[in-house]
């Protein structure tokens, strides 16, 4: 089979040659910069220091031979746009050589990294000796934020998840970029044989945290659910208005549409399923069944945390695929996920422990637990493996090629 018929074959809960493995489709799939120059460098690979495709998180756009090598079945859309002329020199917080993109722009202040918006705030701060750029502006967050929050766009524009974006996020959809993406999603689609990852965001749950902070979300949510369910519905017209121009140009020739809204800690969910149903099922409905009409591609919904108890309601909102799968979050044990929720939607993730095992077992201990995930979630199909979340920059590199060695010689059915 091809990555993508393997990849589909999953997804539509069919038994492929083999699980699928992704490595970077998305951006909490992937390798931080620091952890892919480090294995790089143990496995005597020379090309070039890891590019910097998401500056936030520090991840590295994998290079051809890391797809090869792995044998990995799923990519990210934005590839389709690397060029060299995309990129800068820079360098990592371990001083490590990387690239970055030719749009980031940041300075130094006493040792921590800045990002300010066009207006001079500083919306994102790298203090020194942290790996991750930390969002410390909340355009909404006054006491008439929920009231006054247009022009939304612009408001939207001064948080670092919009105002630091991935390809083909960082140039503005005008006629001519939405010309490129389409013969961009044609030209990876004829000339590779991946499973195309497309990442559009959409989220709800999330952009009210970014925008009001989230002690003022979490009082609205008790508090004001008349006037929020007013900005959740403007903020649904924003989203459906970016879906409307973007997806009807690839379809045809992306398989998945990433969405997204971390709802859950390590606890359980953020929310009861009560409130979740009330404000959001609705809602990430609509805008779920409007991309899955507009480019017939499959729903993947990146949500991070113990959802277990928002999982029917997901698959009522028409989620088709649940990434990461944090199974070391309570009540998301792999066995239960597959015996209750198995038939109804594609797990992609939860193929190794990276709060535990990855950072701090030995390789052996790496293989285990991947072996013991794979054979909880394989059977029937439905699985697209991945480790939970990133890679993280302080993991071995050895730990690393043992995690996605282990997924090819244990994902064979």
């Amino acid at each position: 089979m091809t990555p993508r018929e393997r990849v589909l074959a999953a997804i539509n809960h069919k038994e492929p040659d083999r699980t699928p493995i992704d490595h970077g489709s998305m951006r909490s799939t992937g390798i931080m910069a620091i952890a892919y120059n480090r294995l790089q460098e143990r496995l005597g690979i020379d090309d070039g220091p890891a590019k910097v495709y998401d500056v936030i998180q520090q991840l590295a756009l994998p290079g051809q031979w890391y797809l090869d090598r792995f044998r990995i079945d799923a990519i990210d859309f934005g590839r389709g746009f690397d060029a060299p002329e995309k990129w800068q020199a820079w360098t990592l917080p371990d001083g490590s050589a990387a690239l970055a993109p030719a749009w980031f722009r940041a300075e130094r202040s006493n040792g921590d990294l800045l990002v300010r918006d066009a207006s001079g705030i500083v919306i994102g701060r790298m203090p020194h000796g942290s790996l991750y750029i930390d969002q410390c502006h909340w355009p909404l967050s006054g006491p008439d934020g929920l009231d006054n929050y247009e022009p939304l766009a612009e408001k939207m524009s001064r948080v670092i998840w919009s105002a630091l974006p991935s390809a083909p996020h960082d140039e503005p959809l005008t006629a001519a970029r939405l010309d490129e993406i389409a013969a961009v999603a044609r030209r990876l689609h004829e000339s590779t044989d991946y499973a195309i990852s497309l990442s559009v965001g959409c989220n709800l749950f999330e952009w009210c945290q970014f925008l009001f902070g989230m002690e003022n979300f979490y009082l609205y949510l008790a508090g004001e659910k008349k006037k929020l369910a007013r900005f959740l519905d403007r903020l649904v017209d924003h989203h459906l208005e970016f879906l409307h121009r973007l997806l009807p140009r690839v379809k045809g020739y992306v398989q998945i549409v990433v969405v997204g809204d971390d709802l859950g800690m390590q606890t359980g969910p953020q929310l009861s399923p009560e409130t979740y149903r009330e404000l959001f099922l609705p809602r990430h409905k609509r805008i779920y069944q409007c991309a899955r009409e507009l480019s017939g591609a499959h729903i993947f919904m990146h949500n991070c945390g113990g959802v277990y108890q928002l999982i029917p309601s997901l698959i009522e909102a028409g989620v088709e695929i649940l990434n990461p799968v944090q199974t070391s979050a309570r009540y998301m044990e792999p066995e239960r996920l597959k015996r209750e929720f198995g038939r109804d939607v594609t797990f992609w993730g939860g193929g190794c422990d990276t709060q535990g095992v990855l950072a701090h077992g030995a390789p052996d201990q790496v293989r285990e637990d991947v072996r013991r995930r794979l054979d909880a979630f394989m059977p029937g199909g439905g699985y697209v493996w991945n480790q939970v979340h990133n890679v993280m920059a302080d993991v071995p590199p050895e730990n690393i090629v043992a995690m996605l060695d282990a997924a090819y010689e244990f994902g064979k059915y």
